[in-house]
């Protein structure tokens, strides 16, 4: 079963606007501070990356239960350029904006699950969730 709520992403007020989102519901089901952070940075660093390489696209946050465990499901997609090296982006450290480059490595470190889908010219979606300790 899963609730969810999206955020178009358009402008830097929509990463915020999700990143509250996002704590909100992670609070709902129960996370505690670190892990709503955790949550919280990975939904920022997502929902920055589609304002910085595709323009636009849409963050949508779900409340997942799935045999007896809650989690929450991060879902970030895009209609941009793709990306060319999902092995090189995964790449801790690798970096094209010129950032610290904790990046998607970042967002799969501070997750349960993580996995991205991108073809060129199509755009990309990557599933993140938390689970519910």
């Amino acid at each position: 079963m899963e609730l969810q709520s999206s955020v178009k992403i358009k402008n830097e007020w929509d990463i915020v606007a999700v990143r509250q989102l996002g704590r909100n519901v992670a609070k709902e089901l129960g996370f505690g501070t670190v892990d709503q952070a955790r949550i919280t940075t990975a939904i920022s660093e997502l929902a920055r990356n589609i304002f910085l390489y595709a323009g636009q696209g849409e963050v949508s946050i779900e409340k997942n239960f799935h045999n007896g465990r809650s989690g929450l499901r991060i879902i970030a997609q895009d209609n941009g350029p793709g990306i060319a090296d999902i092995r090189r982006v995964m790449e801790d450290g690798y970096t094209t904006s010129g950032g610290l480059g904790a990046g998607l490595p970042g967002v799969k470190r501070l997750m349960d699950e993580f996995d991205i889908q991108s073809k060129l010219e199509e755009g990309t979606i990557i599933m993140a969730i938390k689970w519910l300790r």
